[in-house]
């Protein structure tokens, strides 16, 4: 068998065979890719290093394919400084003392 051909077959039909020896029907290697992605992204990975994961050529590829798991992001990045500065969260802010 050509080696091109091999190598075809294994990154086409080895991750189907998995999936369905793990019990999962329909399962694409770009359906799990995908969902590694988006996983990272809501549990807070830089996009950065999705992008680096992915292979992606631009943060901007990742970004744009990846925005409807980023809507949260703003939000979580609004409330995770809320914490750093304010007394609410923060009791004396010993952040921003230490900072200033």
């Amino acid at each position: 068998m050509e080696r091109w051909l091999r190598e075809y077959a294994w990154s086409n039909l080895a991750p189907r065979t998995l999936a369905r020896h793990a019990g999962l029907k329909g399962v694409r290697l770009y359906d799990a890719r995908h969902t590694h992605a988006s996983l990272m992204l809501k549990q807070g990975v830089n996009p950065k290093i999705v992008q680096e994961r992915l292979g992606h050529t631009s943060i901007q590829t990742t970004l744009d394919t990846y925005s409807h798991v980023a809507t949260g992001l703003q939000e979580a990045a609004a409330e995770s400084f809320d914490k750093l500065v304010s007394p609410k969260y923060n009791g004396e802010n010993e952040a921003v003392k230490e900072h200033y």
